[in-house]
C-alpha cells in the first residue's frame, strides 16, 4: 500500500479508517479525537410511549457477544493512531459504558499513557423509559499521551481562564447537540444519532492543541471535529465511511468561518513564558539601580541593587527570596509581588518582562 507524500489537510475522506490511515505518513499529526463505534446492535426499532423513535442508547441495545472481534478492530485503529501521532502528541477517545473500558485497557497495553479520564455530563440526557436502570447521563473521554515520556501540550492557563479563573475539572457539563447545530436529513430527522456538540470539541482542541496543529478524526461522522478545528485555525483530516455523513460534513465545514486571528490569543502557560533573570532587566536599563520597590499595599519595601538583587535592611537576595522573607512565606513570585512607581501609579515588575520581550521583536 502506497503512503501519500503530502497530508490531505483540511479534507474529509470517504472510506475505511484503518485503510486510509495506513496510507498516511508516520508521526504526522499532533492530536487525534476518536469517537469509535459503541460496539452495539439494535434489536428492532426503539420507540417511546408516544411512538416516536428513541435517539440514543437505551437498555434494549445489545452488546456484541463477540468481544474478540471488537477488540481486534480497536487494536487495528489504535495501532494506526499511535503510528501517526508525533512523539509528543495526544489522543482523545470518547465512549460509553459499552466500550470505553475495553478501549482504555487496550490503550494501556499498547503503551499509551493515560493523562485524564474526562466525564462529559449531559445537561439533557435521554430518559430511561423502562425504568429498569439509572438514566445514562454521561460519556467518558480518555485523554492519553502517545507514550509515557511524551511532553504533551496542555494549555492550563487557557483552561483556567475558560473556567472563570478556577482550575478546570475533569467533569464537563454540556447539553446534547440540539437546535440549529443538529444536522437533519431531508425528512427532518436527525442525520447522525450521536452527533457531538461543538462546545465539547472546542474545549478539547483549546486544551490540547495550538493554531496550525494537525487534528485527525478517524470516525468523523458529520464533521464536528473538522468544523471546530477550522474555526480555531487548526488543520484537520477527517475519515468517514458513511457517504451521507461525508457529504454533510463537507457542507458543514465549507459553511464554517474561522474566527478572526486576533481572537485566537490564549492565556499563556507559565511554562511557556521565557525565563528572564531580573538582573537582565536591570542591565537593559528598564529599571534603575536604587529604585524603591514595594508590594501593592506599600507595606513591604526593598531597593534594587546594580547586580539585580534587592536590599531590605540587612537582608539581600533575589526578588523572590526577599519577597518571601518580608512576608514570612515559604515562597514568593517576585515578578507579581513587587511593584514600582511609574508616572504616579504602582505597576508590577512583571510588566518589564513584557517590555523586554517586545523590545527584542
Amino acid at each position: 500500500m502506497e503512503i501519500v507524500r503530502e497530508l490531505p489537510l483540511d479534507q474529509i475522506m470517504l472510506g475505511d479508517c484503518i485503510t486510509l490511515m495506513r496510507m498516511l505518513p508516520p508521526a504526522s499529526v499532533h492530536c487525534i479525537f476518536a469517537d469509535p463505534p459503541y460496539n452495539l446492535q439494535l434489536r428492532g426499532e426503539l420507540r417511546r410511549p408516544d411512538d416516536s423513535l428513541v435517539d440514543g442508547v437505551d437498555e434494549d441495545w445489545d452488546r456484541f457477544t463477540d468481544f474478540a472481534a471488537y477488540d481486534a478492530f480497536t487494536r487495528e485503529w489504535l495501532t494506526e493512531c499511535r503510528r501517526l501521532l508525533r512523539k509528543d502528541g495526544t489522543l482523545w477517545v470518547i465512549g460509553a459504558y459499552h466500550n470505553i473500558f475495553r478501549i482504555g485497557a487496550i490503550m494501556q497495553d499498547m503503551g499509551f499513557w493515560v493523562l485524564n479520564d474526562v466525564i462529559w455530563r449531559k445537561a439533557n440526557p435521554m430518559p430511561n423509559f423502562r425504568g429498569r436502570r439509572f438514566t445514562n447521563a454521561h460519556e467518558t473521554m480518555i485523554w492519553a499521551a502517545r507514550q509515557r515520556d511524551s511532553r504533551h501540550r496542555f494549555n492550563y492557563q487557557a483552561m483556567k481562564a475558560l473556567n472563570d479563573d478556577v482550575q478546570m475539572r475533569s467533569d464537563w457539563y454540556f447539553p446534547l447537540c440540539t437546535g440549529a447545530e443538529r444536522l437533519r436529513n431531508q425528512h427532518g430527522l436527525k442525520l447522525h444519532p450521536t452527533q457531538k456538540p461543538e462546545a465539547l470539541l472546542h474545549r478539547v482542541l483549546l486544551a490540547s492543541t495550538t493554531p496550525g496543529d494537525i487534528i485527525l478524526d478517524p470516525f468523523a461522522g458529520t464533521g464536528t471535529t473538522a468544523a471546530v478545528a477550522k474555526r480555531l485555525h487548526r488543520h484537520f483530516i477527517g475519515i468517514e465511511r458513511h457517504p451521507a455523513y461525508v457529504e454533510a460534513a463537507i457542507g458543514r465545514v465549507r459553511a464554517t468561518e474561522p474566527v478572526a486571528y486576533e481572537g485566537l490569543a490564549m492565556t499563556p502557560s507559565k511554562k511557556d513564558t521565557p525565563r528572564v533573570p531580573f538582573g537582565s532587566v536591570v542591565e537593559r536599563g528598564l529599571i534603575a539601580p536604587g529604585t524603591v520597590l514595594m508590594d501593592r499595599l506599600r507595606r513591604a519595601q526593598a531597593v534594587v541593587a546594580a547586580d539585580g538583587t534587592l536590599v531590605a535592611g540587612a537582608e539581600r537576595g533575589s526578588i523572590h527570596k526577599i519577597g518571601a522573607l518580608l512576608t514570612n512565606a515559604p515562597s514568593c513570585n517576585g515578578w507579581t509581588f513587587w511593584h514600582f512607581e511609574r508616572e504616579g501609579t504602582l505597576v508590577p515588575l512583571d510588566i518589564l518582562r513584557t517590555e523586554m520581550a517586545e523590545s527584542k521583536t
